[in-house]
């Protein structure tokens, strides 16, 4: 006889929408956005949401690929079923499409586990240290209008208008336009204004170096992404050469793929994507080897409000690093690029006047996802 949280099915959805307008950023131009969410089913009827960060049209294939291994297990073995998934697909798969199709997987049990107990997320992971989170607005793209430090200027006004103090500004767009971009949307926001730098990993080591000094002054909270993410040396060489702290991770993989940045000392801070790096599980074990060797880790969020409730469950459970009177918690993420997947597919968290975005309390994740809507985007 089976268990009420027998898993009864594993069901990839691949949503597609075209933007309004399109936009990019370092590496490529948007004119469609995604997402991939999984629906994982038990015999009682509980059901999971997951997310994978990733191309939607190949994560929901592995995703399929992976789901009879899933099926008839019992969903709150979410270790075994981890590392079942990983094991199987191990020669083949370390890093990319499998682990965020593993982490889309892994979120889903993660919500049907507190679905099954009536607890948050955060709960079941001890927490929390923390019952909201300070937002800041990711945006800041290349539009296809030529006065782009102008529109850049208005979004920065609209974010402020809504509460977000913290602003991060995406770059890689060539050296010299870069600094005068930076320096002129700094002017622009003021002084009192928390500012990030994201370039998406367009420079080298060299280039990289060269706008971190240049823009030293600037009070930037950090350079995210400098090199590509496979170059360690060059983000060891960018750390020890310019001033501004170095953040990276979003495009790393499993304990694994984070252990060299650790061990090394790559980064200044590390930004696990839950829908990426191997789900809820593999995260927080990320955090707290990270956490272990004194390294600040602020996840990496981009997809729909399923991504959005999985990160703010963990968020609500790292430790403040380092501890003390006066802690640096960690922030949130808080995409604002245009995504109509994301705003009319899933329920997404309100941000307060003050920037702050409250910790979901309802049973699992807490967020609700529209069937209409998954149809309507259905791809």
């Amino acid at each position: 006889m089976s268990k009420p949280t027998t898993i009864r099915a594993v069901v990839p959805h691949v949503l597609m929408a075209d933007l309004a307008e399109p936009f990019a950023y370092s590496q490529a131009w948007y004119r469609r956005r995604g997402a991939m969410l999984v629906e994982v089913t038990t015999a009682e009827g509980i059901t999971g949401w997951g997310e994978a960060f990733g191309p939607p049209e190949l994560t929901a294939p592995v995703v399929a690929w992976l789901a009879p291994l899933v099926v008839g297990q019992d969903a709150m073995a979410r270790e075994a079923i981890w590392q079942a998934l990983y094991n199987r697909l191990r020669d083949h798969g370390q890093r990319g499409l499998v682990v965020e199709a593993i982490s889309a997987i892994d979120i889903a049990l993660w919500d049907i586990a507190g679905q099954a107990t009536g607890l948050p997320v955060h709960r079941l992971l001890g927490g929390p240290l923390r019952t909201e989170v300070e937002a800041y607005a990711t945006g800041f793209y290349r539009r296809e209008r030529d006065d782009h430090a102008d529109y850049l200027a208005e979004e920065a006004a609209q974010r402020l208008s809504e509460g977000y103090r913290w602003l991060k500004l995406k770059t890689g767009w060539g050296l010299a336009e870069d600094i005068a971009l930076t320096r002129g949307f700094r002017a622009a926001i003021g002084p009192g204004v928390g500012l990030m730098i994201d370039c998406n990993h367009a420079y080298d080591a060299g280039t990289a170096i060269a706008y971190g000094c240049a823009v030293a002054d600037l009070d930037i909270a950090w350079f995210e992404e400098p090199v590509p993410p496979e170059d360690l040396d060059g983000y060891l060489e960018v750390k020890a050469r310019q001033p501004i702290p170095v953040a990276g991770g979003e495009a790393a993989f499993a304990r694994w793929g984070f252990r060299d940045m650790i061990v090394r000392r790559c980064a200044d801070i590390l930004q696990p994507d839950v829908a990426a790096c191997g789900g809820i599980s593999e995260l927080k074990k990320i955090a707290d080897m990270a956490s272990a060797f004194g390294v600040r880790v602020n996840p990496h969020v981009w997809g729909t409000g399923v991504a959005m409730a999985a990160s703010l469950h963990l968020l609500a459970v790292l430790p403040d690093n380092p501890p003390g009177l006066f802690p640096r918690p960690p922030l949130l993420e808080f995409d604002r690029s245009p995504h109509p997947v994301r705003d009319e597919a899933t329920t997404m968290p309100a941000v307060s006047a003050e920037g702050r975005v409250r910790v979901p309390e309802g049973p699992g994740l807490g967020v609700a996802v529209d069937r209409a809507a998954l149809r309507r985007f259905a791809a």
